[in-house]
């Protein structure tokens, strides 16, 4: 019986090369491929500070790719990251919206445009070094299922994903800690068993935000008001870009207690400030719903366990549809700064139902 052929997605990390490894292991035709996704300019600089796709990211992916003896692959996708991702971090940050680029890459780039390209070479799958993974649930939908170990969990990133796209997708990672992964890594010699994770926005590699969006936008927010939820003005915010929702440090404030950015209103080009309390809601509206676990709620209502940030542990809610289709979560227990433009994730037990963007 011929093997089935997967493209695994290869960063030159400890994970996905283990994941290439397992594969191998479990008698897949494993051709590995990294995406190349830099945009030509200070390569090193990116991949010094732990960019998942930099040139030294290359040099690991392929050596493992010898090492493990399957065909290795470099992938342009520079043109689909630029507009997916780049182009969409800066664009939600001029609206007021505090963005997740990670989730727009894997949707878009790490899955849409991946599998299309595998795909037309003749796999069955693609896969990836996730620590996630992907099931059949009994009525035939596919759905993440969290990963063995929560303290790595990445399913809250992958929420996004289309059926079709999970119906070609492997994880092994997700049956593993990252100890066990590590010491494979290990035993089989790859010379990345402790390379340092990389970090979360690959493209800012000194985490300076606004310069970034300030180099990529045309025009960037000027200046404007602080201002109290009534409108009174408390002072002069730097514009827009430099602000999230929850964030105390950095707002330059002599108010006599701490302050905390509430809201940002980009048609005033307005902070609003408040205080600890402030910070926390009951409840949160959301839009560019994808259901997973769930094909959806029909005109219903679920209790679900809501994950409003990649770091939240999760609290239980209850969700329904809205006459104009969009879905409010009423959570149990206010939660602390449920920011536009994140994701809220959706979990029934260990899988994830859907989730949408934060509005």
């Amino acid at each position: 019986m011929e093997k089935k052929k997967v493209v695994i997605g290869m960063s030159g990390g400890v994970d996905s090369s283990v994941a290439a490894w397992l594969l191998k292991e479990q008698g897949y035709d494993v051709i590995g491929v990294t995406m190349q996704i830099w945009q030509d300019e200070e390569n090193e600089v990116m991949e010094e500070n732990g960019g998942c796709c930099g040139l030294s990211a290359v040099e690991d992916a392929r050596r493992v790719a010898g090492q493990l003896g399957i065909p290795y692959y470099v992938m342009n996708f520079k043109r689909e990251f630029k507009e997916r991702v780049m182009d969409y971090f800066v664009d939600e940050y001029l609206r007021g919206r505090t963005p997740n680029p990670c989730i727009a890459c894997n949707r878009y780039v790490k899955w849409e445009s991946l599998l299309r390209r595998s795909l037309a070479i003749g796999a069955d799958y693609i896969a990836t070094g996730h620590y996630a993974r992907v099931e059949q649930l009994p009525g035939g939908r596919y759905a993440v299922r969290t990963s063995v170990t929560a303290a790595k969990d990445q399913t809250y990133a992958l929420y996004n994903l289309t059926q079709d796209q999970l119906a070609h997708t492997l994880m092994p990672v997700g049956e593993y800690t990252k100890e066990e992964i590590r010491e494979m890594a290990e035993k089989l010699g790859l010379q990345v068993a402790h390379k340092k994770d990389s970090q979360e926005i690959c493209f800012i590699p000194d985490h300076d935000y606004a310069r970034f969006i300030e180099e990529n936008a045309g025009e960037v927010p000027p200046e404007g008001n602080f201002v109290d939820r009534e409108g009174h003005v408390l002072g002069r915010h730097r514009g827009i870009i430099h602000y999230t929702v929850g964030q105390r440090k950095g707002l330059n404030l002599s108010m006599g207690r701490p302050v905390f950015v509430t809201a940002i209103r980009p048609e005033t080009n307005e902070v609003v400030i408040g205080d600890a309390g402030d910070v926390f809601t009951d409840r949160l509206v959301c839009g560019n719903v994808n259901w997973m676990a769930m094909d959806g709620l029909h005109g219903g209502e679920a209790r679900v366990k809501a994950k409003i940030r990649y770091s939240h542990k999760g609290a239980s809610c209850r969700i329904r549809e809205r006459e104009d289709g969009l879905v409010e979560c009423v959570f149990d227990e206010p939660q602390r700064a449920v920011t536009p433009g994140q994701a809220v994730v959706f979990y029934q037990g260990d899988y994830v139902a859907g989730g949408g963007t934060i509005l």
